[in-house]
């Protein structure tokens, strides 16, 4: 009556997986609070409709920001929704399997640890996100070479060398899919005098969004708030306009792989500069972002075939080799 449950618990997205059975829950990592009872009021895409009712009085929370926990107890209900949705009860009582940042503290893993527990959880295990990452990008982690995962996510990107199965060397910065967005709105702020939201920023960085020049300098239409009379506003930007406000970003994020190698024994990083680096995450998707990276490290850089799913589906890969895996302390139970 029990199953094996993998959970990506990141700042953008929550994805549960399940061992042969694939995606069970993929959900925006977004709470609705209600702001005068403390309230959960929804989750996920649900969380954004409760959000649009202007008849309710909800605040948006990410249980997870910047790599760290933000609320306690609302990290609690995100984890209990996302395991009654993938199927556990008091009947049925998975062990779940997560993946946790390298820069949580004692607290926030003891958090996380409790709000499994609390949700239902049989047992539950801890795999550090750049070693599930780097399963689930089809990496040989138990090898003696130097390994080069970079996963972009959406409020942190991290950036790690590892041998043996075990972190050689890394760096993690702030800096993510949200910052891209928060970017775009600052530019329209300034040239344009208008705001946007950043469900709009975000649809804009898909649309016309690169970290290196496009072929042909396409426009896009944005909706938003004139700052000066607050009534609506229209604009054409360009993706010149978009790459330029993209740039302080993605710099960050190279900056960070740069300083990870410098760490690196020379040895191992002879050995990134041979395989090269394995790119993931929501952020990786922004268009040219690779090829930027191969044109300032002269690395060859390789983009998972899933991006988004490549820690989770790391977590789910981990159990079938779960034995060896908490021998080599490579997945600790708790």
């Amino acid at each position: 009556m029990s199953r094996d449950l993998a959970v990506d618990l990141g700042t953008a997205n929550a994805v549960v997986r399940s061992p042969g059975k694939g995606v069970l829950v993929r959900e925006p990592a977004l709470v609705a609070v209600d702001e005068r009872t403390g309230e959960v009021l929804g989750f996920g895409e649900g969380a954004r409709g409760v959000l649009g009712d202007d008849g309710r009085q909800a605040a948006a929370m990410w249980p997870l920001r910047r790599g760290a926990v933000t609320d306690y107890y609302v990290t609690d209900r995100l984890f209990r929704a996302l395991l009654k949705r993938a199927g556990g009860s008091r009947l049925v009582k998975p062990r779940v399997m997560v993946s946790i940042p390298s820069v949580l503290t004692p607290v926030e893993r003891r958090a996380l640890e409790e709000a499994a527990y609390g949700a239902g959880a049989r047992s539950v295990l801890l795999i550090s996100s750049p070693l599930a990452a780097a399963l689930g990008g089809g990496l040989a982690i138990d090898e003696p070479h130097g390994l080069c995962v970079m996963d972009v996510g959406g409020g942190v990107t991290e950036c790690v060398v590892l041998a043996l199965g075990g972190l050689v060397s890394s760096r993690m910065v702030k800096m993510g899919g949200f910052d891209m967005d928060e970017a775009i709105q600052r530019m329209l702020r300034r040239d344009h005098e208008m705001a946007i939201g950043e469900r709009a920023a975000e649809e804009l960085k898909i649309a016309i969004g690169s970290a290196m020049p496009l072929a042909e300098d396409v426009k896009a239409e944005v909706r938003g708030r004139d700052l000066a009379t607050g009534a609506p506003k229209t604009a054409i930007v360009s993706a010149e306009e978009i790459r330029a406000a993209l740039d302080e970003p993605v710099q960050a994020i190279i900056v960070a792989l740069r300083e990870t190698l410098a760490e690196t024994p020379p040895e191992l990083a002879h050995d990134v500069l041979e395989r090269g680096i394995t790119l993931c995450g929501g952020g990786a998707l922004l268009e040219g972002l690779a090829q930027r990276i191969t044109e300032e490290t002269s690395i060859p850089v390789r983009l998972t075939e899933e991006p988004l799913d490549t820690v989770s589906l790391g977590i789910e890969r981990a159990f079938g080799s779960l034995a060896s895996l908490v021998r080599a302390g490579m997945v600790e139970q708790v």
